[in-house]
């Protein structure tokens, strides 16, 4: 299987889905979306595969969406394919949840918008100490996708979650770590290392348990997904019209402060 926007790897039970457009600093695009939910549904069929990691290529391990395409949907009044990666990152984040096997998130780097969310989805992540949670949505006008709140609310509770998301403010690594995002924080040299250490923990372990494990969860908490995921594509949808939204993507590229107005 051939990809453009990621690397798939599986090797000793292990799957690895790296993201790999650092040029544009890991940002998703929709052919990159696809590729990841193909990607996350082979290693769901591969019986040889009992864990899947996700890490990234480049210094960011990814920024969310990818800021030149909202710049070009912009400039072409293409809201529609805005509206379909928002569907996308929706739908990695629930496959990353439903998979019945342990996901891992390795990451180094600042992560963003979608990305900062699948985060949350993932069962467990390890980061370095220069990584850096963002939700950047505010800053565009828009409101968290990849079933941001949904997975937010349920991680870290409504108060924290609602503050991170109305200010934009980044989450170090080690207070993500203090609200229970992280399994991990480690060194950037030590990374690896540090998530080979969590695979031979885990490959202890029956792939059984951790199947049924993960589907008592969702019954317990994310049974209303598909529900709440109506709701955010809706949202998004009527944010991705707006004056603001548009002002908050030209202010980006300009390297300014954007003026919102509410319209």
């Amino acid at each position: 299987m051939t990809f453009n926007g990621i690397l798939y790897h599986v090797a000793d039970e292990v799957a690895t889905i790296t993201f790999n457009r650092p040029e544009v600093s890991n940002g998703f695009n929709i052919p990159m979306c696809e590729e990841i939910l193909e990607a996350i549904e082979l290693a769901a069929k591969d019986e040889s595969v009992k864990f899947l990691v996700i890490n990234a290529n480049g210094k960011v391990f990814s920024v969310g969406g990818d800021l030149a395409e909202m710049q070009r949907a912009v400039s072409d009044d293409d809201v529609q394919s805005l509206v379909k990666i928002a569907e996308l990152v929706n739908d990695i984040s629930f496959a990353m949840k439903r998979l019945p096997k342990p996901v891992i998130m390795s990451v180094d780097g600042p992560v963003a918008g979608a990305a900062a969310n699948m985060v949350v989805a993932a069962d467990f992540c390890i980061a370095t100490e220069k990584s850096r949670f963002i939700q950047a949505f505010v800053g565009v006008g828009l409101a968290p996708d990849a079933g941001g709140l949904f997975l937010l609310t349920r991680a870290i509770g409504v108060t924290r979650a609602t503050h991170l998301v109305m200010t934009g403010e980044a989450l170090t690594a080690e207070k993500a770590l203090d609200y229970g995002l992280l399994y991990k924080v480690c060194e950037t040299e030590k990374l690896e290392k540090t998530t080979e250490q969590l695979l031979k923990k885990l490959k202890r372990g029956s792939l059984n348990s951790y199947r049924a494990m993960k589907e008592m969860v969702w019954k317990s908490l994310f049974s209303g997904w598909s529900e709440y995921a109506e709701l955010e594509l809706e949202l998004q949808k009527s944010l991705a019209f707006t004056e603001d939204f548009k002002e908050g993507v030209r202010a980006y590229s300009e390297k300014r402060r954007p003026n919102f107005t509410g319209k």
